[in-house]
């Protein structure tokens, strides 16, 4: 019974310590750097604090609620880009893997590769390391696609002054557009 309580009282305080290392709201957003769906080098710093950044982590791309969520910012692109919001998504896959995911959904953001799941932990987000591979048929052809780390799905809005003003560690793929643009028209 000891032993029980042991476990218990550990798995309790590993799983509340997630939230400990997780940037909180008003904190400033480190700066960081990450290759994006070009092959290009992507520096955070060129971009926060020039536009509302929409950073969200999704596990996989190809799959289904990473498709909805991103088809659903690039449905609402026009939008954000009036509320001089950019969007960026980030995941553990390739850069090929976000290449073939962008053409075949015709997204219209940035996709960065965390490949390592390196910037999933700055910013303390749940990332599991480990290969896995998803395979999908495009345009008639089945294309393996493999990630070596996969990220839970949490979405931050970073304001012009380089702090995160919303953070969802509890995001619903296909809502998450939505209530993303509400909360950026009510702050602006």
């Amino acid at each position: 019974m000891k032993n029980i309580s042991c476990i218990v009282a550990l798995a309790i305080f590993l799983l509340s310590s997630f939230d400990v290392f997780a940037i909180g709201l008003n904190e400033p957003v480190p700066a960081f750097e990450a290759t994006d769906d070009e092959g290009k080098v992507w520096k955070s710093t060129d971009h926060i604090g020039k536009k509302m950044i929409v950073l969200y982590f999704y596990p996989a791309d190809m799959t289904g609620g990473c498709t909805a969520q991103a088809c659903g910012y690039r449905d609402r692109m026009e939008s954000f880009t009036r509320l001089n919001a950019e969007v960026i998504g980030v995941s553990g896959d390739t850069v090929k893997n976000h290449q073939v995911f962008k053409k075949a959904h015709q997204l219209n953001f940035t996709l960065l590769a965390d490949t390592d799941g390196k910037i999933a932990e700055l910013f303390g987000v749940p990332v599991s390391q480990g290969e896995k591979t998803v395979t999908k048929s495009i345009d008639g052809i089945d294309v393996d696609l493999t990630r070596s780390a996969t990220a839970k799905r949490w979405t931050f809005i970073i304001d012009r002054n380089g702090k995160v003003v919303h953070r969802d560690d509890r995001v619903n793929a296909k809502a998450d557009p939505d209530s993303v643009e509400m909360f950026i028209k009510a702050v602006e």
